[in-house]
């Protein structure tokens, strides 16, 4: 049975979410289309850098993002109360960003700026738009479905009305629902090297430490957005941690980490097979919400139900 999403993801209440956004239509968002042999490649960057800048306006961290052929992986953190502590002037700011006037020049970008700032109860709006999942997913999903729309010379829906959200109730389940998406194009038989996932945030995490060592012994910091890290471990951790599993769900794939589990599983999940179950779970383990049996018990009773899904896997995995 279909439920509001804010049982899920209480308005003004920081959280952590895994949202899967589909097309329709038969819609591609990248790849070629076996139908027609169109390409939409080139949509894999309308959606990249959408992510990135959408990230940089909310109040919000996205610690995870997989760009796929038909639909979009996230995992995020939002923090309704960091949009509370910006001035009026950042927030008008981050919407121009956001939305910026047709007349794409300094003047009126400074002008729609000056307007909003003049009107305080839209400014107060847009405060709590940032700091809203719903608006985050909105400012996301609906600039590419238009422009996909102009590119196909159609008009109607481009994404699914509804997008998929999973809470996320603790640190260990963010980590699991993070393995989860940047595994996600080897899992889909898309590539079979982590630095080959294109448009995902482990390769950009790669590249970047490429360029920069220094980050791979510096704690891991979310792909997009500024807000703290959501866990506590490095980035030469995380690379591992997530070779290694991607090895234990597809197996047969080389590669130059050693198969046996590395040291920061032991801090995370004492048995490695239980680790893997929890990651693989995403497919159908999982539904609502993951965490420990004792938070999604907790949910099932703020929703007035008896039980959630994932409660006796949950109770497996303790």
């Amino acid at each position: 049975m279909t439920r509001p999403r804010s049982h899920i993801a209480p308005p003004d209440t920081p959280g952590a979410f895994h949202c899967v956004q589909r097309c329709v239509r038969r819609a591609f968002l990248c790849g070629i289309d076996r139908y027609t042999g169109q390409s939409f490649e080139h949509r894999k960057a309308w959606v990249e850098t959408r992510i990135h800048l959408v990230a940089e306006c909310f109040a919000v961290a996205i610690d995870a993002y997989a760009v796929m052929s038909n639909h979009l992986h996230l995992v995020l953190r939002i923090d309704p109360h960091e949009a509370t502590t910006w001035h009026d002037e950042e927030v008008a700011a981050r919407w121009v960003r956001l939305f910026p006037p047709r007349e794409d020049n300094d003047h009126a970008i400074e002008s729609k700026r000056q307007r909003l700032l003049a009107d305080s109860d839209r400014i107060r709006i847009l405060r709590q738009r940032l700091g809203s999942l719903s608006w985050f997913m909105r400012c996301l999903v609906e600039p590419i479905a238009r422009r996909a729309n102009r590119e196909d010379g159609c008009k109607g829906r481009f994404w699914e009305g509804r997008y998929k959200c999973q809470a996320l109730c603790d640190d260990r389940a963010i980590l699991a629902a993070m393995a989860y998406v940047d595994l996600n194009p080897i899992r889909a038989g898309m590539t079979d090297r982590l630095d080959r996932s294109a448009h995902t945030s482990v390769a950009k995490r790669i590249v970047e430490a490429r360029s920069n060592p220094l980050m791979l012994t510096s704690r891991l910091k979310p792909a997009a957005g500024r807000l703290r890290p959501a866990v506590d471990l490095t980035t030469t951790d995380y690379l591992q941690l997530l070779d290694w599993t991607g090895r234990q769900l597809a197996p047969g794939k080389r590669g130059h980490i050693p198969m046996h589990a590395p040291a920061i599983l032991a801090t995370i999940d004492h048995d490695p097979k239980r680790w893997t179950t929890r990651v693989a779970a995403f497919d159908s383990g999982w539904h609502r919400a993951v965490g420990s049996a004792q938070d999604l018990i907790g949910l099932a009773e703020q929703m007035g139900q008896r039980w959630l899904k994932g409660i006796r896997l949950a109770l497996k995995l303790a």
